[in-house]
């Protein structure tokens, strides 16, 4: 009897270790399986030229971080932002609209410059399923450090109402013309900055202009600055757990404002005359330099981020992508054609040719994306939001967008857009649509809602200098029947320019 309960318990003893194995077993499967979360950091350009990167032919100015980063990572040399300004670009970028869709299809400006009428631009509404709450919505942290341009502080447009956990910078685009602000924006929050009250619409009168007029325009906290002192404080605070970082830079964008540091790297290399801002914006004595200048300086922030994902130990677990809003600029001081900022592509900002909506596109991922790579699909930003819902194992129904993930890690199928859709109500009312090889324009709407389409074959005319619309009626066709079936009514006035129900 005592030999049987001796053995019973032996039994009981062995079968108990096999469980703890067993559950340890479980235990370590379990845990390797668990899909660990990238982090995520979108930099976002302001007004920067499809070729004002050297990775993509810039000779002039000099970009070794962002260069760095596609040689290490994958360059798209056919990528689209969703419209040719701001506010439609960033809002198709977070909700994955394209503009015949967004709810924000122009720069409508509310309020006026002075720090006392500061009313930004029209909000986004409440209820909308942005990218940073979808995001958090799967436990990532949400920060944003830039410009915004989507809504002020009461209103539904606020940041911290559209998903981010925290925001720094500029509410208010038309603040973001000049770099030495009062204040910029933390968490609703006025931060005061220690800079005068500076008019950069103020012209210098050139026959008596002195160096005194132009340091006018200067002041001592340099806005971008700030806005990367506070990414790395929200990196540090949120290392140990997921996190989505949106770095809106307000650079190249004028006003032409640079710290002079920056400005002394180039000055003496071009031949150039001071800017006295006959067409808008900040007076400068070097204007190519200081344009320059701007480039070379938003590269470093480039930098300081990546190191600082470095320091961290996140490299491995970090996805970081860049682009731009928009093409370069015409005003302003800006000389897009000294820089060749559009790499010869026909357009600028506010124009839905070719340089006015195609974008430097890097992306970087050690041990995801392989380096030195370089991808000609056709895509727009308003696809990153179905990229992240697939890197993140989320399922996003009601999207323009296609994830080009498969592209980025050259795994699986890459879904193609059949076209892209751009549909942008200023500057006389435009359309376009990139349908493969093929390029349908319209412009002046407004005043002729039946503005024949231009069309040109971009594989052989990359500079869409020749309009081949009456050899190809059945694109006509196409174009428009692709342009009604993708507008949707705008929920303002101005914007009905396509459809419009009234005279």
């Amino acid at each position: 009897m005592n030999r049987l309960i001796l053995f019973c318990w032996s039994l009981r003893k062995i079968v108990f270790s096999l469980f703890l194995v067993a559950s340890s077993l479980h235990g370590y499967t379990q845990k390797k399986s668990v899909y660990k979360k990238p982090n995520i950091i979108y930099i976002y350009a302001d007004d920067l030229g499809y070729g004002e990167l050297g990775c993509y032919g810039q000779q002039k100015i000099k970009t070794p971080n962002l260069d760095k980063m596609a040689k290490e990572g994958i360059r798209f040399t056919q990528h689209y932002s969703s419209a040719p300004v701001c506010a439609p670009s960033r809002a198709a970028l977070l909700t994955g609209k394209h503009t015949g869709h967004t709810y924000i299809r122009g720069n409508y400006e509310l309020g006026q410059f002075a720090d006392d009428l500061e009313g930004g631009q029209m909000p986004l509404p409440e209820g909308l399923r942005t990218l940073p709450a979808m995001l958090k919505n799967v436990g990532y942290a949400t920060g944003m450090a830039g410009k915004w341009g989507l809504g002020m502080v009461g209103t539904t447009g606020s940041p911290l109402l559209q998903g981010f956990d925290y925001y720094y910078g500029y509410l208010d685009q038309k603040q973001a013309h000049n770099f030495y602000p009062t204040h910029l924006w933390e968490n609703d929050a006025w931060d005061t900055l220690d800079n005068p009250v500076i008019d950069v619409y103020k012209k210098i009168d050139s026959t008596k202009a002195t160096d005194a007029d132009f340091e006018y325009f200067k002041g001592k906290e340099y806005s971008a600055t700030s806005m990367t002192s506070h990414a790395l404080t929200f990196l540090d605070q949120q290392k140990d757990r997921p996190f989505f970082l949106y770095l809106p830079y307000t650079i190249p964008h004028a006003s032409l404002q640079a710290p002079d540091e920056y400005v002394k790297k180039y000055i003496g290399q071009f031949d150039e005359r001071p800017y006295y801002g006959r067409h808008g914006y900040a007076a400068t004595k070097y204007p190519l330099s200081t344009y320059a200048a701007m480039i070379t300086y938003l590269d470093d922030q480039v930098g300081i981020i990546m190191k600082k994902v470095k320091d961290l130990g996140l490299d491995e677990n970090t996805i970081i992508l860049f682009s731009s809003d928009n093409g370069t600029t015409f005003n302003g001081g800006v000389n897009a054609k000294f820089f060749n900022s559009v790499a010869g592509f026909r357009g600028l900002k506010m124009e839905v040719y070719e340089g006015g909506i195609r974008m430097p596109f890097i992306a970087r991922w050690p041990g995801k994306i392989k380096p030195n790579r370089t991808s000609d699909l056709i895509s727009a930003q308003y696809d990153l939001m179905a990229t992240l819902a697939e890197l993140t194992n989320q399922k996003l129904l009601n999207t323009d967008g296609i994830s080009f993930l498969p592209e980025l890690l050259g795994t699986g199928q890459q879904s193609k857009h059949e076209f892209l859709y751009f549909e942008y109500p200023e500057n006389g009312g435009q359309v376009a649509i990139r349908l493969g090889d093929w390029k349908g324009v319209r412009t002046h709407v407004k005043k002729n809602r039946d503005a024949p389409w231009q069309i040109f074959n971009l594989k052989t005319d990359r500079n869409e200098t020749t309009d081949v619309a009456e050899q190809h009626p059945e694109l006509v066709s196409q174009f428009n029947a692709i342009q009604k079936r993708e507008h949707q009514h705008a929920h303002i006035k101005d914007w009905e320019f396509i459809d419009p129900k009234f005279k």
